[in-house]
């Protein structure tokens, strides 16, 4: 004769609470999973857009150096033809020109640059705020979208002004178009976020 030892079987989860109660826990605890899962997602998005506002804030500040760089590299190697036939060594070669005649005689100009720089690095850090709380601080994803879709018509008509190639126009365009991908992402799980919250919020509330 088979004795019941009274014990939980391995693997098999039990609960002695009414039926209702425990399908309401495991739904909890399901949805809480859900939610770590966007927020990661969230955070590493958010991460990537960060980097890029860093990265591009520090790069503004050598330009000199950069630039001079860059110089070297379109005239040398299998790059030079390819830089010759598309007239990209005659622009880099002209900003290189430019930026360093400006540099000493007129070391000062350099300092809008840098102003343009530390922007950068202050938009980053206004990003930490979803990155602790997305649903709260959602407002400044939709900040985030309003910049990039800024920068499109900056590039085009500014950049005509200032006398910069189409084809660097559409470079510059092209940091909006990317940019706006990783808020995108951002955007959609913070909806799913909020939803699960909500729908965690109503269980609690029953």
């Amino acid at each position: 004769m088979r004795r019941d030892s009274g014990l939980p079987i391995a693997g098999v989860i039990t609960c002695d609470l009414p039926a209702r109660f425990c399908e309401a826990k495991l739904a909890t605890l399901l949805r809480l999973m859900l939610q770590t899962d966007e927020l990661r997602r969230i955070r590493i998005w958010l991460a990537v857009f960060m980097a890029g506002l860093i990265l591009s804030g520090l790069t503004a500040f050598p330009l000199r150096t950069e630039i001079g760089w860059l110089n070297s590299l379109v005239y040398s190697g299998w790059f030079r033809p390819v830089a010759e036939s598309t007239g990209l060594s005659g622009w880099i070669e002209r900003v290189h020109e430019g930026i360093d005649v400006t540099d000493a005689r007129y070391p000062f100009l350099a300092y809008g640059t840098d102003w343009l720089a530390f922007a950068h690095l202050v938009l980053a850090v206004l990003f930490v705020g979803p990155y602790v709380d997305p649903v709260r601080n959602k407002w400044v994803i939709q900040f985030g979208f309003i910049a990039c879709g800024g920068v499109i018509p900056l590039a085009l008509i500014a950049g005509h002004a200032r006398q910069i190639p189409v084809g660097w126009r559409l470079i510059d365009c092209s940091f909006g178009v990317f940019g706006a991908i990783p808020l995108l992402l951002c955007w959609r799980a913070i909806r799913q976020l909020e939803q699960q919250q909500a729908a965690r919020t109503i269980v609690c509330a029953e």
